[in-house]
């Protein structure tokens, strides 16, 4: 009954706006670089990337917002670099993107060992300081979402806004989605396919990073190898299952990150590999789902 009476309670709520921002951020980038008719499976590698870097930028820095603007640049850099790959040489996007998450598990080690002497450790840094919004605070009950929380929250809600509107009120927005809809049309009435294509995968790249920053440098105060843990492939389930809107992608990532906040919260006579696996197994089932969906749309279109 206390943890029925918990998951509904203010704290398990808080937990789970928490947990949501990585997989929002990488999820609206995944929405955004789809639209644009490229599917990036490099979302973990990014994160990855983004994570190390942010960590890396506060070390050298002192300042956790210097390592925040080193992490969008390592975002930048990386997006721009898979962009190469699969629209300038047209490299297989799938394989690309399962290489660029090989690629970053394996550099953030060498990294790490390089300037901490550590495999798979680095050294404690300064975290991004919670803030707390005078006069919102004092609201009852929404008052607790202005209230000790990390910029991240408000900058991931903005973003999401940002994009949705981008996406459906723009007339980029609407050139945007008729490229990843049939990019030979687009390119008939003059829209520069491969420029939107590249902003797109940068963008995406820049947002991954900013996720696996808010990991390293908010949820911890350090870099710990593979410390993205598959979020990025949540990312890209909540972007399917949120149907590849920023909006939907926020939605999916508040149902993934709620099964996170009860795998971590919870304490129940359950053996804790189970409760480990509840994230994952939730987003194999929503695929699965999804997948009978569109198995379902297909055999109507043939019928």
């Amino acid at each position: 009954m206390e943890n029925l009476t918990y998951l509904f309670s203010s704290d398990m709520f808080l937990a789970t706006l928490r947990l949501s921002i990585p997989l929002t951020l990488a999820a609206v980038g995944a929405t955004i670089c789809q639209r644009s008719g490229v599917i990036n499976l490099g979302v973990e590698g990014m994160m990855l990337l983004g994570a190390f870097s942010g960590v890396l930028g506060v070390h050298l820095t002192g300042s956790p917002y210097l390592g925040i603007m080193l992490s969008l640049a390592v975002g930048a850099l990386i997006g721009w670099i898979y962009a190469v790959l699969v629209l300038h040489y047209d490299a297989n996007q799938s394989v690309s993107g399962i290489g660029l998450n090989v690629f970053a598990s394996g550099l953030t080690i060498v990294l790490t060992r390089a300037v901490w002497k550590s495999d798979g450790l680095s050294g404690s840094v300064k975290q991004v300081p919670s803030i707390t919004v005078p006069v919102l605070s004092e609201i009852p009950f929404l008052g607790l979402l202005f209230k000790n929380q990390s910029p991240y929250l408000y900058f991931t809600v903005m973003i999401v806004i940002l994009a949705w509107w981008f996406m459906y009120r723009t007339k980029q927005g609407l050139r945007l989605r008729a490229i990843g809809e049939h990019d030979e049309a687009a390119a008939t009435v003059g829209i520069p396919v491969k420029l939107y294509r590249y902003k797109a995968i940068i963008v995406c790249g820049m947002l991954c990073a900013l996720g696996g920053s808010y990991l390293s440098i908010v949820q911890n105060n350090r870099f710990v190898k593979d410390m993205v843990a598959g979020r990025g492939f949540m990312a890209l389930a909540a972007n399917i299952f949120g149907g590849a809107n920023p909006l939907g992608s926020w939605g999916s990532s508040l149902v993934f990150a709620f099964a996170q906040a009860v795998r971590i919260n919870l304490e129940v006579d359950i053996p804790d590999q189970f409760l480990q696996m509840l994230p994952y197994a939730l987003t194999l089932f929503v695929l699965l789902i999804i997948g009978l969906k569109n198995r379902k749309k297909y055999k109507d279109k043939i019928a």
